[in-house]
């Protein structure tokens, strides 16, 4: 885990989004928790966490408020399927993307929730 890199995504993230906190974990490692307001005005706090970041792609949870038991795009573990793991570019992608990528699929669970039909495409994996 690249702690270097994760220090400096914070950094920048917290100029593009309100509320970025970066916090030690149990296991010696470091996650990320960020508050992120949907288009409807409803507020979430999403846990963030980086086994072998930068190589594979962080894990991310929604900690605030509870999702749905059923909600589609959640992973057995609890984290949300933001974008297929193929897709995951380390050489581009960094902590902006994926808040940026968690905002939108925290937007389509809305519209899920409430229309029972989730917005865009969708990959099966």
């Amino acid at each position: 885990m690249s702690y270097a890199r994760i220090q400096q995504e914070v950094r920048r993230a917290s100029e593009t989004f309100a509320l970025v906190e970066a916090y030690p974990t149990t296991e010696g490692g470091v996650c990320v928790k960020a508050g992120l307001q949907t288009s409807a005005g409803r507020q979430y706090v999403v846990t963030i966490y980086f086994p072998e970041y930068p190589n594979r792609m962080p894990k991310v949870f929604v900690t605030a408020p509870s999702l749905r038991t059923d909600a589609p795009h959640v992973y057995r573990e609890g984290n949300l399927c933001y974008m297929h793991p193929n897709f995951w570019n380390p050489g581009s992608h960094d902590l902006v993307f994926v808040l940026a990528q968690v905002a939108v699929w925290l937007n389509k669970y809305e519209v899920w929730r409430d229309t029972g039909r989730w917005p865009g495409p969708q990959l099966m994996h």
